[in-house]
């Protein structure tokens, strides 16, 4: 009795937590912080990761006490507040439909002492939490909450393996089983895995409540629990980093369940065309429903919310019914599926399609006003009854049944079974309305007049969602029942009076009893429990959209797990680990590349997670992360071998956490992860197929390896052949073990005998090979008998034995033709003595056999000794000499991801001195596809490759050398790698990646040092648009790299190589220009003495012989000139060039004038430098003068790997010519340059005078004043002038344009007008012979395409014929049976008579 009434007043105590707040007077301070209204920041770095140490050590209490308040553990006043706990994240938002009024700690509402956790056993979050329902993301917590109570629940129905208040921590240490403490303080510590592992996340005590004094978070049916307030709490903070928009609610795709066991969940639509993979997939991953066995299998009766929509005289009988499950032990898996909300931004085209939706959740005691997620928990293939067992027969009437004959009017129609395809659902808020809602609604259709309605409304009365989905009795027995009970019925269209008139009875019912419903009270459930209902698989899609599967990550060998944030998100003190990597704050957004390889012989499946942080902190990047609502993950194929991107095999994106599932089919596979997010991301990997996954270096020396295809049809071929030695002796396993092995060796799509004659040709020619291989020796004549007996090779030495070289006698002479029947006749007995001899030793019993066999074991032991490495070169010898056949092996499909590797790297030297990072000449074995690439390190790096013996450079894309096939050159590829700025002494790196191993070898093994010259200079605008000329002197020969860049970007440059005045090689651009490699050649002659050369040539001249020519003299210059006139200079850099133009003249003459003084002068600075730099021009080592960067200048580099034996300097032979030439006229006559300067003069001061005179002689003499015509001077006579000096004369002698030479230049000009009237003529007879060409190919493919269509049309109408003959066939077979079938209907009721009759 005791016990009972403890019971009684336990529940009496346990009020309504709105009538607990009522008595409770204060209240804290008012907030109206919700989700959607103000986006929400953390004021502090992300959770840490969970630590069970510092758990152990945390501090629940207050650290310091402030002054005059007392300590925790003193006696204190009982208005006195002790110090609380503040949650350093700040006041949690709430969604915008729970306005928050106040904030209250629990001592402040909870009339009892608090407690965190009252009852261990079960809990009731539905009760008392109508009025949070209004919020999808309180549905979905506490619907989550309770889907994984009961599949917990469900493997050890005595005790969950799960409690969801272990995941809090308050005043206890990290154990299994621990209860946390209520802390007064109002500290609490939940475990929550959130990023890709557990965190801490603190939280305090304070609850929101609304202005009616309503609990903001969900509470249990115990007055002092307090832990499902908390978790809320935590499992809100996480909710709140999911990036929400107006069409995504207020939950997205985030669940809870991961934050609560680490599952990953995959997300996947429910589509009504793939409805046939959904049930497939639901009949594997959950349990299935089936009758209960005879031998008393295990078994357990429908609880009775699975028999909803069942009529009542059936619940009775389905009461006492048992079913049995096949269990397959518990799943590893958790299925769910979930249904949104209609929302009203939704386009107008989705009406209809909420509106069906709703109707079948309606059907089906569900609410799309109410969305939530639903467990899946069993499939039903069969009725929920089983089917009557059939009547026992006597013996006596098996022994010749009669057919049983029904005789009808109408035809026959076959019965079609429709199969029963249902899937169990879960749901808490089964047949769930809130008490309050409808009741406005109600109360004003209750005020209407009948009249009013029965003339005015539709026959049938409108309800409400949530009314109906309270106030209805459920489903009918099935669903295709109800649906075709539904159609009948809206066919009638007229309604009596007496169905109004019970609709208005049966509505003023309802509403009297909503009425009365609050009034009645409610006890909560025992246990928490999921109610079930069966849905039709065909209106599954209709009900919901996502299909929702958490998979346990743990229960897979294979995983991985990477995460990447911002620092600007972490802890100070955060480091970086393996599993954790930090990324820049100046970055736009967190992004990375994994690389993932898979090999496997049988189709694998990878999942992948995918978490992605958008909101965070309030700082500089807020303004873009509100922006950003979603993170991306996309898989691609990827190769090395080519640039080109392939489409993406899978695409997540998520603002949240989402995983999905990825099919690969059997074989090697190499893919490329790119993801990207805000502010950091998460992504996890597992599989039961072994994977390898990281950057590009960890990845490319797996791929190295052969594929697993590969290896092992190697292996198998090794061991077929180890079959076929061993049993070489026995006459029954013999042949046998040739076929296996034939078999194993050739590929299955070669059905032809002569394609697999010509296999087995290679193959033996392979196995030889690998035998010679393995003894590392030439095979003697027995060992090759052998080989030959063991793979029945008789065409071995037609090709081997009788080809030897022909006598020299006999090489220009032709046989004659008894010469040919006598070489013929030979040839046929060598051939069949030789057969024989193979027949004879690979026949078991004799001894040529014995003596082959003797052999065979003792060169197999030493093939066994190295097997992998001889089965990949016997498999890869067949694979170079079969030719297209290679590509019908397996593993050939996996080719294009195999690759080999060599890096090459270096010390980057200081570009500050040189620009050039790396030049190397690589030369080429073997044709190869080649893909080079350059280390990240360099970002501005740009790497050239050339072709020496052509001096082409390959094509680049995006700054990146394509890939291309290297074929053997006699010069070599020189690569060049080029880099605008870079930190001296560090590490660069080339990597070469090839389609085989024959990579290309470098021609040096040591790295080259580069020698670097610099000249610059002003540039000076020129009629010939020439911005710099250098000459090269050479005295060896010396590869070189040159460049020029100018100091505007935008200026079009032509940078040539001149030898003797000709261009040899010349490049153009913008701004920049590059020859990458050229090499300056020697004189042959230059290690001849001067001052000799010199007395050749004075002794030449002398005797009156010409002089010696060079065969091979070089005269290089490198000059660089302006394209287009596109270096436009202002006013400032024109007057400053002009300047400097003027120097450069003043620097011709003999004896220059005077320097200009300063005033006259341009800057100082700049002709001092230009002085220096031309008196100093000479040396190599000399101190390149400074360039004004505001001025037009330009820098020329020249590097070179020898620097000795190259000398550049400025191109001044047209200068020192003229210099030379006025030197000689002033040593001839000397004060020449004095009188021709002074003439010069004289003859501009008479021009001067006759000009000004004209000008005077032209004005009226009238209008002269008398002064001016005293000072007028009197007219000069005109000196004529003599032109001749600039008549240009070709002959020494005048020669008269007469008739013959007009003839002759006539005859010339018609000759070549002769001569492009036959060019043009063979120019239009070709594009006429084109156009002919073209037009017979048009003519042939027109041809070719109706021959194939008329081909296509006589098989489509042969095979029509076909059909049509079946169908006749299937039309007289159903004709038979309906016959059959109506003399058995017609002698059934005959039967009895017959039989009475006889008895009579």
């Amino acid at each position: 009795m005791s016990r009972t009434k403890g019971k009684k007043e336990t529940s009496s105590s346990k009020v309504s937590v709105a009538d607990r707040q009522a008595k409770v007077g204060g209240s804290a301070a008012a907030s109206t912080e919700n989700i959607g209204q103000v986006p929400w920041r953390s004021k502090i770095p992300i959770w840490p990761e969970w630590n069970e140490a510092e758990i152990n050590l945390e501090k629940w209490d207050s650290a310091k006490t402030e002054e005059g308040k007392p300590t925790r553990g003193s006696n204190t006043n009982v208005h006195t507040a002790p110090p609380f706990f503040e949650n350093p994240d700040g006041k949690v938002p709430l969604p915008a439909v729970l306005k928050v009024h106040s904030w209250k700690r629990p001592t402040e509402f909870i009339t009892k002492t608090p407690t965190v956790v009252e009852n261990h056993s079960t809990f009731d979050l539905l009760s008392f939490n109508d009025h949070l329902m209004r919020s999808e993301l309180m549905r979905w917590i506490i619907s989550e909450i309770y889907i994984l109570w009961t599949h917990c629940t469900s493997a050890s129905p005595d005790q969950s393996s799960w409690k969801p208040w272990e995941h809090i921590y308050s005043l206890c240490k990290v154990t299994n089983g621990h209860v946390p403490l209520y802390n007064s303080y109002g500290k609490y510590v939940v475990k929550l895995y959130w990023m890709g592992c557990w965190r801490k996340v603190t939280v305090d005590d304070s609850m929101p409540f609304d202005e009616g004094n309503k609990l903001l978070l969900p509470a249990s049916t115990c007055s002092s629990e307090l832990w499902p307030m908390l978790l809320s709490k935590a499992l809100i903070k996480l909710a709140n980093t999911n990036a929400l928009t107006e069409m995504s609610g207020e939950v997205g795709e985030f669940t809870f369940i991961p934050a609560l066991t680490g599952w990953v969940p995959e997300i996947s639509p429910i589509k009504s065309t793939g409805l046939g993979k959904v049930w497939d997939f639901l009949r594997d991953a959950i349990l299935t429903f089936s009758y209960p066995d005879e031998s008393g299998a295990e078994s357990r009766p429908p609880t009775a919310a699975s028999s909803v929509g069942k009529d009542s005289s059936l619940s009775k009988t389905n009461s006492q019914s048992q079913e049995c499950e096949k269990r397959k032990g518990l799943p590893d898996i958790v299925v769910c599926a979930g249904f949104y909300p209609f929302m009203t931004q939704k386009q107008s085209s989705e009406f209809r399609q909420m509106a069906n939706c709703s109707e079948v959740l309606r059907q089906y005691g569900l609410s799309l006003m109410y969305s939530h997620a639903v467990l899946l928990s069993r499939t039903r293939d069969c009725p929920l009854e089983p089917p009557p067992k059939p009547a026992p027969v006597p013996r006596w009437k098996l022994i010749r049944p009669r057919k049983e004959i029904v005789i009808s009017v109408e035809p026959q129609k076959l019965a079609v079974s429709k199969p029963h395809q249902f899937i169990e659902v879960s749901s808490l808020f089964l047949h769930f309305r809130i008490k309050s809602s409808p009741l406005p609604e109600m109360e004003r259709r209750q005020g209407q007049s009948a009249q009013r309605r029965c003339s005015y409304e539709a026959p049938l009365v409108p309800i409400s969602e949530s009314e109906e989905a309270g106030c209805r009795d459920g489903p009918k027995l099935d669903a295709p029942q109800r649906t075709s009970s539904g159609s009948n019925n809206t066919d009638k269209t007229e309604v009596s009076a007496e169905d109004r008139k019970k609709d208005i009875d049966d509505m003023n019912d309802r509403v009297k009893s909503a009425k009365e419903l609050p009034q009645t009270p409610q006890e909560p459930p025992v246990k928490p429990t999921l109610n079930e209902t069966w849905v039709e698989l065909k209106d599954f899609p209709k009900c919901f959209q996502n299909l929702i599967v958490f998979r346990k990550p743990e229960n897979y060998p294979h995983k991985f797990q990477k995460c990447h944030v911002k620092s600007s998100v972490l802890p100070k003190a955060f480091t970086q680990s393996e599993s954790c990597a930090v990324a820049s704050p100046e970055c736009l957004e967190v992004s990375g590349i994994h690389y993932l390889c898979v090999d496997s012989l049988q189709a694998s499946q990878i999942f992948i997670s995918f978490s992605a942080l958008l909101l965070w902190a309030d700082s500089a990047e807020s303004t873009k992360e509100t922006s950003c609502t979603s993170a991306i993950l996309v898989v691609q194929p990827y190769s090395w071998r080519t640039l080109q991107c392939q489409l993406p095999l899978l695409t997540i994106k998520t603002p949240c956490t989402k995983a999905a599932k990825l099919n690969l089919p059997p074989g090697r596979h190499v893919l490329c992860i790119h993801t990207s997010a805000a502010l950091g991301y998460s992504i996890q990997l597992f599989s039961e197929t072994p994977f390898i996954i990281g950057d590009e270096d960890n990845l490319m020396s797996q791929i190295t390896k052969d594929s697993l295809h590969f290896t092992t049809l190697a292996t198998s071929i090794l061991t077929a052949l180890s079959k076929v030695v061993a049993s070489f002796s026995d006459a029954v396993e013999g042949p046998a073990a040739r076929r296996a092995l034939l078999q194993t060796h050739c590929p299955q799509n070669i059905s032809n005998a002569v394609n697999k004659w010509e296999h087995s040709k290679v193959f033996n020619s392979a196995v030889r090979h690998m035998f010679s291989e393995a003894l590392g020796r030439k095979l003697t004549a027995d060992e090759q008998l052998a080989l030959l007996a063991l793979t029945m090779d008789l065409s071995v030495f037609t090709d081997e034995r009788l080809s030897h070289t022909c006598p020299e006698n006999w090489k220009d002479r032709n046989p004659t033709a008894e010469e040919e029947r006598a070489a013929a006749v030979i040839q046929a007995g060598v051939r069949g003595h030789l057969t024989r001899k193979i027949f004879k030793a690979a026949k078991p019993g004799t001894p040529e056999n014995s003596r082959a066999s003797h052999l065979l074991s003792d060169m197999w032991p030493k093939v066994e000794a190295g097997a992998e490495k001889l089965a990949a070169l016997l498999l890869r010898s067949i694979i170079e000499n079969s030719g297209k056949d290679a590509k019908l092996y397996p593993h050939q499909n996996d080719e294009w991801a195999d690759v080999a590797f060599a890096d090459y790297s270096s010390q980057i030297p200081d570009t500050k001195t040189t620009f050039l990072v790396f030049r190397e000449v690589f030369f080429v074995s073997k044709e190869i596809l080649l893909v080079p690439k350059v280390s990240p390190c360099l970002p501005s790096c740009v790497l050239h490759v050339i072709n020496n013996d052509t001096g082409e450079e390959l094509d680049r894309v995006f700054n990146r050398v394509v890939p291309h096939v290297y074929q053997p050159n006699l010069l070599g590829y020189t690569f060049l790698a080029e880099a605008e700025s870079s930190a001296a002494n560090t590490s660069w790196r080339m990597r070469l990646i090839g389609s085989n191993d024959s990579l290309p070898r470098p021609a040096n093994e040591k790295s080259l040092k580069f020698a670097q010259t610099d000249c610059k200079d002003y540039y000076i605008p020129n009629s010939h648009n020439i911005i710099c000329r250098h000459s090269v002197q050479v005295t060896a020969d010396a590869l070189s790299t040159i460049r020029i860049e100018t100091s505007k970007a935008d200026v079009l440059i032509r940078l040539s190589i001149l030898d003797h005045e000709k261009e040899v090689l010349s490049r153009t651009g913008r701004g920049c220009v590059l020859i990458p490699v050229f090499l300056f050649l020697a004189n042959v002659d230059e290690a001849v003495p001067k001052q000799r050369q010199e007395d050749d040539t004075v002794k030449s001249l002398s005797s009156g012989a010409e002089p010696p020519t060079e065969t091979a003299s070089h005269k290089y210059v490198v000059q660089a000139e302006v394209l287009y006139k596109s270096w436009v200079l202002d006013e400032s850099q024109l007057a400053f060039a002009n300047t400097l133009q003027e120097l450069e003249k003043s620097d011709l003459r003999v004896n220059p004038p005077t320097e200009p003084s300063p005033a006259e002068s341009p800057k100082s600075a700049t002709p001092k430098g230009k002085d220096v730099k031309m008196k100093k021009r000479g040396s190599k080592t000399q101190e390149q003068p400074n360039v004004d960067p505001s001025k037009a200048h330009w820098l020329l580099y020249v590097v070179t790997d020898q620097a000795e034996s190259i000398s550049i300097k400025k191109d001044t032979e047209r200068r020192d010519e003229i210099k030379a030439l006025k030197k000689a006229w002033e040593t001839a006559e000397p004060g020449r340059a004095a009188k021709a300067l002074q003439a010069r003069l004289k003859f501009l001061e008479k021009f001067k005078q006759q000009k000004s005179a004209e000008e005077i002689e032209n004005k009226d003499p009238a209008a002269l004043s008398p002064s001016d015509q005293a000072l007028s001077p009197s007219p000069c006579q005109y000196v004529p002038m003599d032109y001749t000096p600039f008549i240009r004369q070709e002959k020494e002698v005048p020669a008269l344009y007469s008739a013959q030479m007009e003839e002759l230049q006539m005859r010339q000009r018609l000759e070549k007008i002769q001569s492009y009237r036959l060019v043009r003529e063979n120019i239009l007879e070709q594009r006429r012979e084109r156009e002919i060409n073209r037009e017979k190919l048009k003519k042939r493919q027109v041809d070719m395409y109706e021959n194939m269509q008329e081909k296509l049309w006589a098989s489509r109408g042969k095979w029509l014929d076909v059909h049509n003959v079946c169908q006749a066939a299937d039309k007289d077979e159903q004709e038979k049976q309906a016959l059959e079938a109506e003399p058995s209907a017609t002698q059934q009721p005959v039967k009895p008579a017959k039989n009475s009759a006889k008895k009579k």
